[in-house]
């Protein structure tokens, strides 16, 4: 069965940066025609992050942009993102999923179990 597992987040400053991993096992993440990250912070509709699709071409959302960077090791079966400059607002559950249907839309076969992200001021 297809299993994504998350793990890198954490407590972190304001202006800080981390890493999110996504370990995949069921399918390759090299090939598979959606993968990304989104996330859902209290309150609110779960989010678009960020996608990579197999041919490597990426996008993001635009609260994202020029901060956040999805990017995957296929020997490791692995998708990252990588957050910079980090913001109190980008405080929520991160989600790793494979399988969307697509561009930027929630719409995926597969979901991880998410990872806390919390950004202090």
């Amino acid at each position: 069965q297809v299993q994504l597992v998350e793990s890198g987040g954490g407590l972190v400053q304001a202006g800080g940066s981390l890493r999110l991993s996504c370990a995949a096992s069921g399918l390759h993440v090299q090939y598979n025609y959606g993968v990304g990250w989104f996330r859902q912070a209290p309150g609110k509709e779960r989010e678009f992050v960020a996608g990579i699709s197999w041919s490597a071409g990426s996008t993001s959302g635009d609260s994202v942009k020029g901060r956040f960077t999805i990017s995957r090791d296929n020997a490791k079966n692995t998708v990252y993102l990588q957050m910079n400059s980090l913001k109190p607002e980008d405080t929520a559950v991160y989600y790793c999923a494979a399988g969307c249907h697509t561009v930027g839309g929630t719409l995926c076969e597969y979901w991880g179990q998410g990872t806390q992200v919390t950004v202090s001021s």
